[in-house]
């Protein structure tokens, strides 16, 4: 793991990263709890909370939310495309982890609260991470207001929920399984193989001079979380390049010299 913190010493920018074997616990670290902004990453603690609400019987997942022109958001998503119509809670929930759709994530947020999201973030342990602004709102992000994470956060996030210790196993697999869906592949999962035995659960995002991915990753070797944040980026796809490559020398070690 060490050849990764050579290569991100290399790169401009600044760089966050964790790496956790869930079974061994053994750890490997770089800046894990600098805080930086979140991006859509931030859309898994708020699914954690969905959830949490639904299993205390005080949300339904199939209750329908009217989604007007008024409710629809720029940047990442397909809710804008479509026409004014109702969603089922557990529609918006699938729109906002598999396509990062920002439409889906302001309507979770505005139906939750933003105290009562930063409770619950608080109750899992996440010290680093906060729920400041909407997505995509510009004015506030302007005015210095953003969303924060960091890699030791966000990675803790996939083993919470590997190990059922927030969720229940019922709706903590429902949520890995919906993160088992997402259509972008540019950053953690670009090298990683097609295969039963090659599992990556993660969720991605990414704004200007910013990008993030975070993950558990299963094979027979064991199960792993890890994330990492970059920030300060020349461009995306400077920070997706990073990042792939990041992931392709942190997934050849553990299949070559792991175990």
């Amino acid at each position: 793991m060490k050849d990764i913190k050579k290569y991100l010493e290399t790169r401009c920018g600044e760089y966050s990263f964790y790496f956790e074997d869930i079974n061994s616990e053994y750890t490997y670290s770089l800046n894990d709890k600098n805080r930086m902004p979140a991006t859509s990453c931030i859309q898994v603690p708020i699914g954690m909370v969905l959830l949490k609400q639904v299993y205390e019987n005080k949300i339904n997942l199939n209750s329908k939310i009217f989604v007007s022109k008024n409710h629809m958001t720029d940047g990442s998503g397909i809710i804008k495309e479509f026409d004014e119509k109702e969603y089922t809670i557990r529609e918006l929930l699938n729109a906002m982890l598999i396509v990062s759709d920002n439409t889906a994530a302001n309507i979770i947020i505005d139906l939750l609260g933003f105290t009562l999201i930063n409770d619950y973030i608080e109750q899992m342990g996440l010290t680093n991470t906060y729920l400041n602004r909407n997505m995509m709102d510009l004015d506030a992000k302007e005015k210095g207001i953003d969303n924060y994470s960091c890699s030791f956060d966000l990675a803790k996030c996939f083993k919470i929920l590997y190990t059922s210790s927030f969720l229940n196993k019922e709706y903590s697999e429902m949520l890995i399984n919906i993160m088992k869906k997402p259509q972008n592949r540019n950053n953690l999962a670009f090298y990683m193989p097609s295969s039963e035995n090659f599992v990556l659960i993660n969720k991605d995002g990414g704004m200007l001079g910013t990008e993030n991915d975070a993950g558990l990753l299963m094979l027979e070797k064991g199960c792993f979380v890890y994330s990492i944040m970059c920030n300060k980026l020349p461009n995306s796809i400077y920070g997706v390049h990073t990042i792939s490559t990041v992931t392709k020398v942190m997934c050849d070690i553990i299949c070559n010299n792991w175990g």
